[in-house]
């Protein structure tokens, strides 16, 4: 596990996360043409009442699934 610092809607946050989910968000985002910010900032605007790792892991499991929304 390994904190990594993202920008949120113009606010600085830190992110603890697996090195095997930090990787996986990156090549989402690279295929998606996003930057890894902007990614992040559309899961959390998603996630509802949800641990924002929480829903990174599962949006990141989804992808893989081909079930992401």
């Amino acid at each position: 596990m390994r904190k990594h610092s993202v920008k949120i809607a113009g606010h600085q946050t830190s992110i603890t996360l697996e090195d095997e989910f930090w990787a996986a968000l990156q090549s989402i985002a690279r295929t998606r043409a996003q930057t890894i910010n902007d990614l992040v900032t559309e899961i959390d605007e998603g996630r509802g009442d949800h641990n924002l790792s929480s829903a990174l892991r599962v949006f990141v499991l989804k992808t893989i699934q081909g079930n992401a929304q």
